[in-house]
């Protein structure tokens, strides 16, 4: 019996998305939007099943869930797992998610600044309160994350939330890493600002996207299974490296920007154009 493989536009990655004007008003309103039916179930169980493959072995927190800090609690963190495996390399140089993102923010190309994998397991706890670009030595603010669900993500299993109108917030929390700390801080400076808590499941095959000053958390995983989850950071295929405010900028420009230097383009192997218009 031939085997049967599946047909192209099942595992569609690369054609485009049809985003409308209200969805990117709203992405630059509100600093994130959430896009429905953005990859099939075929795409997720394909490339998810290889990606979970890899976080398993790739993975080397071993320490008992009560002993952990809250930042291992939140997550199993997987950085660049394109370069450990050609499956995964295929899904996250795939056209369709990068030309959303670059059409959200309005600018011509998108450059990887890295993909990581965020596996929230059964018993873990918040991601607090924090916004991504606090990390990245970067010169602009167009940048944006693709946090994929590779299942329907419940509110049990600690589904992303956002602050909406965050990424123009400027009174507090943008000098502060992922802590106890930022939790505390932000959660109060956010409820006295009044913006929009937006929490809400993911469906199969939903992506959102967001600024990389945009504010988000998310809650425990109270399930008994997994929150498995990819991500996928883009930056302006024209931006340049800034010279670093923090340890944590530092540490940044050598793993993701190797050998460039404040005023350099961010053209590192680890930094190819994933997409650009013609």
């Amino acid at each position: 019996m031939k085997n049967e493989t599946l047909s192209p536009p099942q595992l569609d990655i690369d054609t485009p998305f049809a985003l409308s004007n209200e969805q990117i008003a709203s992405f630059r309103k509100d600093g994130f939007v959430k896009l429905k039916n953005v990859l099939s179930p075929e795409v997720l169980a394909h490339y998810g099943s290889e990606i979970s493959r890899k976080v398993k072995e790739l993975n080397l927190l071993d320490v008992p869930m009560e002993k952990r800090t809250t930042y291992q609690k939140a997550f199993l963190q997987i950085m660049n797992l394109w370069t450990q495996s050609e499956m995964v390399k295929e899904f996250v140089f795939g056209k369709r998610l990068a030309r959303i993102a670059a059409e959200l923010m309005g600018c011509r190309g998108v450059r990887m600044y890295h993909d990581q994998a965020l596996y929230k397991e059964a018993g873990g706890g918040i991601t607090p309160w924090h916004a991504d670009q606090f990390y990245w030595p970067v010169s602009t603010d167009n940048t944006v994350t693709a946090w994929i669900p590779l299942q329907q993500t419940p509110k049990e299993l600690g589904p992303l939330a956002f602050s909406a109108g965050s990424h123009r917030f400027n009174a507090a929390g943008r000098d502060l890493e992922i802590s106890d700390e930022s939790e505390k801080k932000l959660s109060k400076a956010l409820l006295e600002s009044g913006l929009p808590l937006i929490e809400t499941p993911f469906d199969l095959g939903e992506v959102s996207f967001h600024y990389g000053w945009t504010f988000h958390r998310a809650g425990p995983n109270t399930s008994t299974r997994p929150r498995e989850v990819m991500t996928i950071i883009y930056v302006d295929a024209d931006a340049k490296v800034a010279e670093p405010s923090s340890t944590a900028q530092r540490n940044d420009l050598k793993g993701w920007l190797p050998g460039l230097k404040p005023g350099d383009a961010i053209n590192s192997p680890l930094n190819p154009v994933l997409y650009y218009a013609k």
